[in-house]
C-alpha cells in the first residue's frame, strides 16, 4: 500500500511540497516548496473561485502572447507588481556604501553604442539639452578609472526608440562610455520626460481594473561596471518630475533623485557644445568591491530606504 499522503484542502501544500523531496538540486527544492506553500496559503484565505482560477490563466497567456523582440510584459508585470523593485533591492543591499540600485525595466532590449566622452546621445535633436556629469569610484571614494558606464533613456515624447522604429533614430538617447583615468564621465544628452509604461496590453488592463495610472516619473537609466567590482543597475531621477511619489514600478529612491538646474552661460554652454541655455545634472555612483559581499540585511546604521510609490513613502 502505498505511503504517499492522500491530498486533502488542510494537507495540499504539504502533500505538494513532498513530491519535491527528491529534488537533486537544494536550491530548487527550496524555491519550489517555498512557493507551493505560500501559492496554496493564497488560495486557501481567498477561497479562490474556479472562475476566478480560469481567468488568472486566460490572463498569464495573454501576457505571455504579448511579449516580442522588444516588449517583455512579463517583465512589465513584475515591475507593477513591485516584484522586480523586490528583487532588485534584496540581491543589491548597499550597506550605505555604494550607489542604491532600482529596476532593469523593459527596454534595455539593445546593445549601447560606445562613445566617446562628451558625444551627443540626442540624435534626433529633440527636448531641452542637458550637460551630464559624474564620477565612478569605489566604495572608500577611489577613483576607478576605465568602468563602463551604460545609459539609455525616454526622449522628448515619452517613447524609447525600440518603441519607435523608422521614427526615432537607431540607438537613439544611448550610450556606452568609459570613465577617464579619474573615474570621470560626461555627454549631452536631453532631460528626460516622464512617461506611462506601454498599457495597451494585460498589464494595462490590470493597471485600469485596480484604479492605478501607467506612468513613470522622468529618469535616466544606468548600468555602470568596473573591473573587480560588483555592478550596480540603478537610475537617474529629475527632482521635479511628475510621479516621483507614484511611480508604476515602484522604482524611486530618494537617494536618487537630483535637481537639473538651467545654466545661462552662453561661454559655458559654447564649451560644452550646447545652445544657451540648458539644464546639467551630477550624478557620482560608487560600486562595492568585488570580495566586498552585500549584507544580509540592511544595517541599521544605515538609514532605511524610502522607496516612493508605496503608501507611507516621503512627501515631497
Amino acid at each position: 500500500m502505498s505511503q504517499r499522503e492522500s491530498f486533502s484542502e488542510e494537507r495540499s501544500a504539504e502533500v505538494v511540497a513532498a513530491s519535491f523531496a527528491g529534488t537533486p538540486d537544494p536550491r530548487l527544492r527550496q524555491v519550489l516548496t517555498s512557493l507551493v506553500e505560500h501559492l496554496h496559503a493564497f488560495v486557501k484565505d481567498v477561497e479562490l473561485t474556479e472562475e476566478e482560477w480560469g481567468a488568472a490563466i486566460a490572463f498569464l497567456t495573454a501576457t505571455g502572447q504579448t511579449c516580442d523582440d522588444v516588449r517583455q510584459e512579463f517583465v512589465l508585470l513584475s515591475d507593477v507588481l513591485g516584484v522586480s523593485m523586490l528583487v532588485e533591492t534584496i540581491n543589491h543591499r548597499t550597506g550605505g556604501q555604494s550607489t542604491e540600485s532600482t529596476v532593469l525595466g523593459p527596454f534595455h532590449m539593445v546593445d549601447s553604442p560606445p562613445r566617446e566622452l562628451g558625444a551627443d546621445i540626442a540624435l534626433d535633436g529633440k527636448g531641452n539639452p542637458c550637460l551630464v556629469t559624474g564620477r565612478v569610484t569605489g566604495p572608500d571614494g577611489e577613483p576607478l578609472g576605465g568602468a563602463l558606464v551604460d545609459v539609455w533613456q525616454a526622449n522628448d515624447d515619452g517613447f524609447y526608440d525600440v518603441q519607435q522604429p523608422g521614427i526615432q533614430p537607431e540607438r537613439n538617447l544611448r550610450g556606452l562610455f568609459t570613465t577617464d583615468s579619474d573615474g570621470r564621465f560626461w555627454f549631452r544628452t536631453i532631460v528626460p520626460r516622464h512617461y506611462p509604461i506601454p498599457d495597451d496590453g494585460p498589464v494595462g488592463r490590470l493597471l485600469a481594473a485596480t484604479g492605478r495610472h501607467p506612468n513613470r516619473p522622468a529618469h535616466v537609466h544606468f548600468i555602470v561596471t568596473a573591473d573587480g567590482h560588483r555592478p550596480v543597475t540603478t537610475h537617474l531621477f529629475v527632482d521635479d518630475s511628475p510621479y516621483l511619489d507614484s511611480d508604476a514600478v515602484f522604482g524611486v529612491k530618494d537617494s536618487l533623485v537630483r535637481p537639473f538646474p538651467v545654466v545661462d552661460d552662453a561661454a559655458r554652454a559654447a564649451e560644452v557644445g550646447l545652445p544657451n541655455p540648458f539644464r546639467t545634472v551630477h550624478f557620482d555612483v560608487a560600486l562595492l568591491r568585488g570580495d566586498q559581499a552585500p549584507p544580509a540585511a540592511q544595517p541599521a546604521e544605515v538609514a532605511p530606504t524610502v522607496v516612493r510609490g508605496a503608501p507611507g513613502g516621503s512627501p515631497e
